[in-house]
Parts: structure tokens; sequence; C-alpha cells
């Protein structure tokens, strides 16, 4: 690790870190390329580049920018958002288990558009705002009821008592679809595995506008939350107002997979693996929120790649599920050996 200084402002350089994040870049931007290619008229990836850079003819720019690249890019945002925010809740919960799909955020934006959808009967721009209103609302409960006068919210507490709202939300989603007419329980039933099928712009535009203003703000905040992990006592020694940081952190990750759930629905277990992968993967203790976010990214634009060329067309939500839960069952061996 180097530290640069220059003025007044100090970075902190690490060389493996920044290696390890330009090759996740790439790796998620060939992925999102292929993406783009992949369909029933094939483009080849040096054909999609000239594309992007204004050197093609119309009816492949059409297929690419209109009905391709939306679908690429909702992906890629979508997985760094889901990426950071559960390096965020990990941190914050110090558990590998601390992630918005198991505490109940998910769950919870899954309701809020399972309600429109199924009960309000709204349109596209009113599912996703339920989705977000759904997630805050969990969000907002979760922490109220986990929270102690003069102690805070404890780690502990809150994946606990998220693991019980997820568990009730579960059961609410399971039955506004039972009492639901079959075509929209199907519609239901499909938004809730996660899917990019049909995203187009109106999708991509509102996600990445809510990344440019979350993302920066929690990378201003990853001293404090890394300082945190040092423990509450440790970290108010410090300087570090815990509480007051974990609640801002708490509204930073609530949005970003409350934006992320609205563009592609709950997307399982992204934001789970993606934090333990790129701790591995940089070799570094704390919570590598890049690294993550980066890795997030990768994994979704890798998943839609997959399930584009399985002899069956499934939606990206069942590949991740997949690998993610055969990833949470080596997770819970391993942690349960050390």
């Amino acid at each position: 690790m180097r530290v640069i200084r220059a003025g007044g402002v100090s970075l902190r350089w690490e060389p493996r870190a920044a290696a390890v994040c330009g090759v996740l870049a790439a790796v998620a931007a060939c992925a999102a390329v292929l993406v783009v290619g992949s369909g029933e008229f094939p483009i080849s990836p040096p054909d999609v580049v000239r594309v992007l850079v204004g050197r093609s003819d119309r009816a492949t720019e059409f297929i690419v920018t209109t009905l391709r690249l939306p679908r690429a890019v909702t992906g890629l945002l979508a997985g760094l958002a889901l990426g950071l925010s559960g390096a965020i809740f990990q941190s914050i919960s110090r558990n590998p288990l601390g992630s918005p799909d198991l505490i109940g955020f998910t769950t919870g934006s899954a309701t809020g558009a399972l309600l429109q959808i199924l009960v309000f009967g709204g349109g596209a721009v009113a599912i996703t705002v339920s989705s977000v209103a759904g997630a805050v609302l969990t969000a907002l409960a979760v922490y109220l009821v986990a929270y102690r006068r003069g102690g805070g919210v404890h780690g502990v507490r809150l994946v606990l008592i998220g693991v019980a709202a997820a568990a009730m939300l579960e059961a609410l989603n399971s039955y506004l679809i039972t009492r639901a007419e079959l075509r929209e329980a199907y519609e239901a039933a499909f938004w809730l595995t996660g899917s990019l099928n049909g995203r187009d712009w109106d999708q991509a535009v509102p996600l990445a506008l809510a990344l440019a203003v979350l993302v920066p703000a929690t990378l201003v905040l990853a001293r404090p939350l890394g300082m945190g992990e040092l423990g509450d006592d440790a970290a108010q020694a410090l300087g570090v107002p815990v509480q007051r940081t974990r609640a801002l952190l708490t509204v930073a990750g609530v949005g970003l997979v409350a934006a992320a759930t609205a563009a592609a629905g709950p997307v399982p277990f992204v934001a789970l693996a993606a934090p333990q992968l790129a701790r591995r993967l940089t070799r570094r203790p704390g919570a590598q929120l890049l690294p993550a976010a980066l890795t997030g990214a990768a994994l979704l634009a890798g998943g839609d790649l997959l399930s584009l060329h399985l002899p069956v067309a499934v939606p990206v939500g069942v590949v991740t599920g997949v690998l993610g839960g055969v990833y949470l069952a080596w997770l819970l061996s391993t942690t349960g050996r050390r």
C-alpha cells in the first residue's frame, strides 16, 4: 500500500486492488459487449464497438442502441448497485450474511412492486415508485425495531430482525400471488425471478441517475465505514460518529438496492457474493467498496450472458440464484468449520 499526497489531499494507493478493479471492469465490459451481440441477429464484438463509436450502418445501430444496449447497461448498473449495497450492509453488520437479499430490503422492494402489479394495477412508473417505497419502508421498520436507546443499532440485531422481516414479507408475497388472477400472477412471478428481458432506457436512465448521486456519497463514507469494522468503541475513540455514519450508510445502501430492484427485479445473491469475492481477490480486509461494486457488475453481466446462451431461455435471476445457492452453501460450510 502506498499513500500519495498532493497538497493537503492524501490518497491511498493499493496496486493489487487497482489491478483487480481494472480486470473486473474489463470483464464486465466484455460481458456487456457479448450480451449486446447475442440474439436472433448475432453481431460480432468489433461491430458492436463500431456502433458505440458511431461507425456503423443504421440497421445495426438500431439493433444495438435501441433494442439491446439498454439491457446491457441496466445489467451493469444494477450489478454495480447490488455489489456496493452488499458491501455496505456486510460491513455495517460485520457479518458475511448481512446482505440486502437476506435482511429483507430486497424482499420489501418486491412487496411494493407486487402490491402495485396485483392490487392497484399501476403501470411501469408506478411499479418503480412502489418498489423503491417498499425497500425504504422495510429498511425504516427494521432499523427502528433494531434501534436501542443509548446503544444505537447493533449489527447482529439488524441481521436477525431483517431475516424475520424477510420471512414475513415472503409470506405476504406468496399470499398476494395466490389471490391474483392467472395472468397477473404470471406477470408477478416473472418479475420476482429478476430479469433483464425487455429493459429499455426508461429503466437504465433513472438507475444511472440514482447511482450518480449514491455512489459518490457512499465512497465519501468509505473511511468511517472501515473504522466501524473495528467495533463501535474503537471507532468512537478514533472520532467516528458511529450511529450517524451507520444511518447515512443505511440510507445509501437502501437507495442502491431499491434502484437496482426497481430496474431489474429482485436479482438474488449478487449482493451477497460480490463483497466476499472482492475481498478474496484483493486480499485486503475491510469494506472493499469499489471492487465489490465492479464484482457485482461483472457477476450480473456474466449471468445475463450465460442466460442468453443456455439451451432453454431463463431469466438472469435464475442463473444468479443457482450460482448463489452453491456459493451460500460453500460459505456456510467454511464459516462453520472456522
